[in-house]
């Protein structure tokens, strides 16, 4: 039970994450819009867009990443039954392997936003979803 309980963490977590991440980023700009003139649903968009987006235009993005890997640790640390940090801190890896994946594929980004996000989106939203898990499994 313990091995397909921690494979569902491992799923659920991810899945979630993913959908916290797409959903913040699908409502992004509506809150900030982008650069007039830009399509930002293409690589190629993006890309063009990067030389005249200010920063409050990578504001949703790196809350789309963080929160997403944040929420998705957090589930991975509930359902898991054993481990949780490591499991936590897995989602947090898988997170961070699809944001070194966008830098490699957004070359023209900010390398403020690049170190910013690899440093804080992840990892540590990894640790602090586990962190919530543990206060929240204590009451």
């Amino acid at each position: 039970m313990n091995i397909f309980q921690n494979v569902l963490a491992v799923i659920v977590g991810f899945a979630v994450g993913m959908v916290v991440n797409m959903g913040i980023i699908t409502i992004s700009g509506s809150i900030i819009p982008p650069p007039e003139g830009f399509d930002l649903t293409t690589m190629d968009g993006l890309n063009d867009a990067m030389a005249v987006m200010s920063p409050k235009h990578f504001i949703m993005p790196f809350l789309a990443h963080s929160l997403g890997t944040l929420v998705g640790a957090l589930v991975a640390a509930l359902v898991a039954a054993t481990h949780k940090l490591w499991f936590a801190l897995g989602i947090g890896v898988f997170f961070l392997m699809g944001g070194i994946y966008m830098v490699v594929l957004l070359p023209s980004s900010p390398m403020w936003f690049n170190i910013t996000d690899i440093v804080l989106a992840y990892i540590p939203m990894g640790w602090l979803g586990w962190k919530l898990a543990s206060k929240i499994s204590n009451k």
